[in-house]
C-alpha cells in the first residue's frame, strides 16, 4: 500500500476563529508528528472502481476539534470493504488543525470522496441534523460518523445488506454493538448486549445504539428531513432511533461490534458500560437530568406528531399521561403503555424514576 506524506496545503481564506500566520506555524509540529505516526491511506492503492450498482452511502461526519483521532477514523472509513462511499465533513468552527486534515485528505481522496462544509456551531446534535437535513446530499444510505472512532472493516457492508433486506419505501434503521477502546485504540470492553426488539415503547426512554453505529436508509432520511433540523431533540441518534420506531419503521440492533467506540477526556457522551458511568447516569437521574431529557424529546415528538402511526400516538399519550399520575397510578400507567428499557437494572431504573418523579 503506497501511504502520502505531502504537506497539507492551508486554506486561502482563514475561517474566523481559526489560527493564522505565526500560530498556524506553532501547530504544523504536532501535525507533521501525526502524519508520520497515521499516514493517510491512498484510496488509489486500494484499487477503489466505483460500480454503479452497489449502493452508495453518504457518511455524514461532523467534527469539532478534532486532531488528535480524526485522522486515524478517516483511514478506517477508506478500508471499508463496501466501496461505494462518500464523506460529508461538517466542521464546527474547530481552533487546532482539523480543518488541514480534512483539507490534506481531499487533496489526495478528491472532492467527490470527501466534501467540507461549515457547521451551525450549536454542538453536535444541531451539526449531525443539519447534515442529515441538506437537500444536496444524494445517495441511497447515510451513516453516521463521530470523528474519533475508528470503523471495523465491514461496518457498511453488514449495515448495507440489512438494509437491503428492507423495502426501499420503509423507513429502515441499522445499528449495532460497539467494541470500546482507550485513547490508544486498545480493547477494554463492550457495550451493554440488548436482546429485546427494538420499538418505540423502548425508544421513548432509551437509545438502544450509538449514532457511531448507525445506518439508514432514504427513507428515513426523508423522515428526518420532514420532522427538520430545528427540532430540540438531545441527541441525533436518540431522535433517529424514536422517530423511526415511531412512524412505523423498521431498526435492527446488531449484536456484532461495527464500531471501535473510543474512551478518552473529550468524549461528549461515552460508554455506559461501566460500573462508574452507571453509578455517573443513575446520579444524573437522581438530580432529574433523565426528566429533563425526556421533557425535551415529548415536545420534539409533540410537534411532528403527525408523522406518528395512530399506534404510536396512543403510546406517547398513554406514556405523557403515565408521567403526570400521582403514586401507585404512575407505575401502573407505565405498565398499561408498555414502556421499557433493554436490561434489568435498566428497568429497575426506569421503576426508581418513576417512583421519585424523575422520569
Amino acid at each position: 500500500m503506497s501511504l502520502s506524506t505531502a504537506r497539507a496545503a492551508e486554506p486561502e481564506n482563514t475561517k474566523k476563529g481559526r489560527p493564522s500566520g505565526s500560530v498556524v506555524d506553532s501547530l504544523l509540529a504536532p501535525w507533521e508528528e501525526f502524519r508520520r505516526v497515521i499516514p493517510l491511506v491512498s484510496l488509489k492503492s486500494l484499487g477503489l472502481r466505483t460500480n454503479p450498482a452497489v449502493p452508495k452511502v453518504a457518511v455524514l461526519m461532523c467534527t469539532m476539534q478534532g486532531q488528535r483521532f480524526l485522522a486515524e477514523q478517516l483511514n478506517s472509513i477508506a478500508i471499508q470493504s463496501h466501496p461505494r462511499w462518500a464523506i460529508w465533513a461538517s466542521d464546527d468552527g474547530s481552533g487546532d488543525h482539523t480543518h488541514a486534515i480534512l483539507e490534506y485528505y481531499q487533496a489526495h481522496w478528491g472532492r467527490d470522496r470527501l466534501s467540507i462544509h461549515d457547521g451551525p456551531a450549536e454542538g453536535s446534535t444541531a451539526n449531525f441534523l443539519s447534515l442529515t437535513c441538506r437537500a444536496d446530499i444524494d445517495a441511497d444510505h447515510f451513516a453516521y460518523a463521530d470523528q474519533d472512532d475508528v470503523w471495523e472493516s465491514d461496518k457498511l457492508e453488514r449495515a448495507v445488506e440489512w438494509l437491503g433486506s428492507v423495502p426501499p419505501d420503509v423507513p429502515a434503521l441499522y445499528g449495532s454493538r460497539t467494541l470500546l477502546v482507550d485513547a490508544r485504540n486498545q480493547h477494554i470492553g463492550y457495550s451493554p448486549l440488548f436482546t429485546r426488539a427494538p420499538s418505540f415503547r423502548n425508544a421513548l426512554v432509551q437509545s438502544i445504539a450509538g449514532g457511531n453505529t448507525m445506518v439508514f436508509n432514504r427513507a428515513a432520511r426523508d423522515l428526518l428531513r420532514q420532522a427538520g433540523e430545528s427540532v430540540e431533540a438531545i441527541t441525533h441518534d436518540w431522535w433517529a432511533y424514536m422517530l423511526v420506531t415511531g412512524c412505523g419503521g423498521q431498526v435492527h440492533y446488531d449484536p456484532y461490534p461495527t464500531v471501535r467506540y473510543r474512551q478518552h477526556e473529550g468524549n461528549q457522551f461515552g460508554s455506559n458500560a461501566t460500573v462508574l458511568a452507571q453509578a455517573s447516569r443513575a446520579r444524573q437521574l437522581l438530580q432529574g437530568r433523565f426528566r429533563g431529557w425526556v421533557d425535551a424529546n415529548l415536545l420534539a415528538l409533540e410537534r411532528v406528531r403527525w408523522l406518528l402511526t395512530p399506534e404510536n400516538q396512543r403510546v406517547l399519550d398513554a406514556f405523557i399521561e403515565a408521567r403526570q399520575r400521582r403514586l401507585p397510578g404512575r407505575l401502573a400507567g407505565l405498565r398499561e403503555a408498555g414502556i421499557f428499557r433493554q436490561t434489568l437494572l435498566g428497568n429497575l431504573g426506569l421503576t426508581a424514576a418513576a417512583l421519585i418523579n424523575r422520569l
